[in-house]
């Protein structure tokens, strides 16, 4: 009994957490942007692997010239989209009635924050230069994000908030076009907002010689990242989110909204240096957790697929199984999640943790190792097992048999819980026999 209510503790805090409403607008604003990341991945494979297999010389750089400007448009932009994207969201859950100018706020707010001048290195040149009136792609993009993340969310918290003063309110009345008026309705506010934000920047360039984009990148989301995405810090929440499964609860509440963010930001910084022909600063990202430890969806559950294939003797479970394959492959897993079941099914919980951790644990084991190439774009989390890993890691073999590897011991992991599954089935079974009786 104490242990139920300590279960269903847990499963409220995670839900509480899962519906906060910065960390929902969170998930939300990265899911929306998520289309642009997997574009630019898309681009900087062609461009540095298959275009260069094909192309040579002048006409290289030519045909390379349009993945630059995907990049361009997608990743090294993503810092302002974020901030667009996180305004509005977080102007959605609100019920705010303007989320479009929450979202023009937290753009302006995010720029307020940059510096005027920076030191850029001319080309041919050797010595950075001092130039002026200028935004480079380094503010703009994945240097950018955590700003553009925090600019986001406070600049349009306070906005919301004078918005809704009535008396900074301008009522043109009811024959003025909504667009006009919901224009107008905000004018005080914008005005108020974003002058009282330029003051603060203001400050911290003249009394600190300071901006914000370097002030967050160095105090917090360096810090941040390097913690959360060390490999013992992901793989505590990253189980600590699977785990969330056994009460019915989506491991998006910890994955999604604290987890991935960082994660993405990882993949970002790696695509960026992959198109320049920099070495690779990130192991851990998105696309490796995804590809190797989401190998047929949340629990790696296309290992107990196949380990129920092999070693199961319950019809009910082999008959989830023959349904569950199918959308398996494409690491989509809710058939097997409330199906088999896992939710409240301590039988299989300790396999549903362990084994993405483990595949997750290999991959970076095996890429420190020299023995596969860290993952540089970003891909498709539907993509199968075998593809993903090819082309997480661009277009890298070893990668795949190391994946392969990792779903031949996931099967084996699993299959010892498999056949307990099927005895508490049976057991269960037979009580419900003799209750009928």
């Amino acid at each position: 009994m104490e242990n139920s209510k300590l279960g269903d503790r847990f499963a409220i805090f995670a839900a509480k957490l899962g519906n906060q409403i910065h960390l929902r607008s969170l998930r939300d604003a990265f899911a929306t942007v998520m289309p642009l990341y997997i574009l630019a991945g898309l681009a900087t494979l062609l461009n540095n692997t298959v275009f260069t297999w094909i192309f040579k010389g002048s006409t290289l750089t030519s045909v390379q010239y349009w993945g630059t400007l995907l990049s361009n448009a997608t990743l090294n932009f993503s810092g302002v989209m974020i901030a667009a994207m996180i305004g509005y969201c977080l102007a959605k859950n609100r019920r705010f009635e303007n989320p479009i100018a929450a979202a023009m706020v937290s753009i302006a707010a995010l720029i307020l924050m940059m510096p005027n001048t920076v030191f850029l290195i001319p080309d041919g040149a050797k010595k950075a230069v001092s130039i002026s009136a200028v935004l480079p792609y380094t503010n703009l993009g994945t240097g950018a994000m955590f700003a553009g993340i925090i600019m986001g969310l406070v600049a349009t918290e306070i906005f919301i908030r004078v918005s809704h003063m009535k008396r900074l309110q301008i009522n043109l009345g009811d024959n003025i076009p909504p667009a006009v008026s919901n224009s107008f309705n905000v004018l005080i506010p914008v005005i108020l907002v974003l002058s009282g934000l330029a003051i603060v920047s203001a400050l911290l360039n003249n009394l600190a010689g300071m901006n914000l984009i370097n002030l967050i990148t160095t105090f917090i989301q360096e810090p941040l990242r390097h913690v959360g995405t060390s490999i013992w810090g992901v793989l505590l929440l990253y189980s600590l989110g699977n785990l969330l499964w056994l009460f019915g609860i989506h491991h998006s509440v910890i994955y999604s909204s604290i987890l991935e963010p960082l994660l993405i930001i990882n993949i970002t910084q790696n695509i960026a240096a992959y198109s320049a022909g920099k070495a690779i600063p990130n192991i851990i990202n998105v696309s490796q957790v995804a590809s190797f430890g989401l190998i047929g969806g949340s629990g790696s559950t296309l290992c107990l697929l196949i380990a129920t294939f092999l070693f199961s003797r319950n019809k009910v479970s082999r008959n989830v199984a023959s349904l569950s394959v199918a959308p398996g492959i494409f690491n989509i897993n809710e058939p097997v999640i409330f199906g088999y079941p896992i939710v409240y099914n301590i039988s299989l919980i300790f396999p549903f943790i362990f084994v993405p951790a483990l595949g997750v644990f290999v991959s970076w084991a095996a890429t420190v190792a020299g023995w596969m190439n860290p993952c540089v774009t970003l891909v498709p989390w539907t993509t199968p097992v075998g593809i993903s890993a090819f082309l997480a890691t661009a277009g890298d073999w070893r990668a795949v048999v190391i994946q392969l590897l990792i779903l031949v011991a996931g099967v084996l992991i699993y299959a010892p819980f498999v056949k307990i599954n099927d005895k508490v089935a049976e057991k269960q079974a037979e009580e419900q026999l003799a209750d009928q009786q």
